[in-house]
């Protein structure tokens, strides 16, 4: 399993960017919610999905973490400079916790879901996680773990997109009221 941090490290086109983000206690969030701003890339990154492009990275653009303390998922809405939500990518996540560094961190089960704005939602690395269970690089229960968890934001979170919108909004405003 990898490490993912929520400074998105591993996005080597973003050249400079401002993280903030704090833990949250409210009627309907536990949990952390962070926000980085892009502030400079060196190429602009799309998405392609049907016939449409999608801009995912870009200067301007801001990127919502929303990570529940204890729930095994992590969701990134890449929001242009209007506060659109361009797409949201939701990570399976196997633990989560918090670096030396102060940076939190989630270990990725590889299996991720890609919501779009009309309420699509496409499974994505499926294969990488089938092919993590065959080399051993994950356990049956962490298979099962990321399949699950999957199963249950497709039907539960995921299931209306405009009550999920205002959901990732009511997590946006209170990120940015800082």
């Amino acid at each position: 399993m990898k490490r993912s941090r929520l400074s998105y490290d591993e996005w080597k086109c973003i050249t400079a960017k401002a993280l903030s983000g704090r833990q949250v206690h409210t009627d309907f969030f536990t949990g952390y919610i962070g926000l980085m701003d892009i502030q400079q890339v060196s190429e602009a990154q799309t998405w392609k999905f049907h016939d449409e492009t999608f801009v995912v990275c870009d200067q301007g653009m801001k990127w919502l973490s929303i990570l529940p303390q204890d729930d095994f998922y992590c969701i990134t809405a890449m929001m242009n400079s209007d506060n659109d939500i361009a797409v949201w990518y939701i990570d399976m996540i196997a633990s989560q916790g918090l670096g030396t560094d102060g940076i939190l961190y989630f270990e990725d089960l590889y299996l991720d879901l890609v919501v779009y704005p009309n309420g699509e939602i496409m499974v994505d690395d499926l294969d990488e996680l089938e092919e993590a269970l065959r080399q051993s690089d994950i356990t049956q229960a962490q298979f099962d773990l990321a399949m699950n968890t999957a199963d249950a934001l497709k039907s539960g979170l995921l299931k209306d997109i405009n009550l999920f919108r205002q959901y990732t909004m009511k997590c946006y405003e209170i990120v940015s009221a800082e």
